[in-house]
């Protein structure tokens, strides 16, 4: 399981240094123009956080077992695509209501941490 959050929190930090360098560059001035450059910020923000939340949690996998473990892992995954999808994809479309979806994700990084600390007290 420690390589699956490897190659996920490998291809998520790539992600997140190139659309954080194209929306710096070749997007601020739409980006701003729309008023969600902030926007973007947190996005990028957050997702590489939480990318080395994750490969962290891979690391930590190859020391300890524990299901809590995966649960952190998974729900830092999906807090990623959730939480930083959904701003993506509202600066780049404008669609409002995504807005209503991006504290699920957020949401799902309060879990991971949660996840995490009850891995380390368990299991450590």
């Amino acid at each position: 399981m420690h390589k699956l959050f490897l190659i996920i929190s490998s291809i998520s930090g790539l992600l997140a240094i190139a659309l954080g360098a194209f929306g710096a560059h070749a997007l601020k001035d739409k980006l701003q123009a729309s008023g969600t450059l902030d926007t973007f910020q947190t996005a990028v923000q957050y997702q590489f956080y939480h990318t080395l939340a994750l490969l962290g949690i891979a690391f930590l996998m190859t020391k300890y077992e524990s299901s809590w473990l995966n649960y952190a892992g998974y729900s830092m995954t999906f807090g990623i695509l959730i939480f930083s999808g959904s701003l993506y994809i509202l600066c780049f479309t404008g669609m409002k209501w995504l807005g209503a979806i991006t504290p699920i994700g957020g949401l799902l990084f309060i879990l991971g941490w949660v996840f995490l600390l009850v891995t380390a007290v368990k299991s450590l």
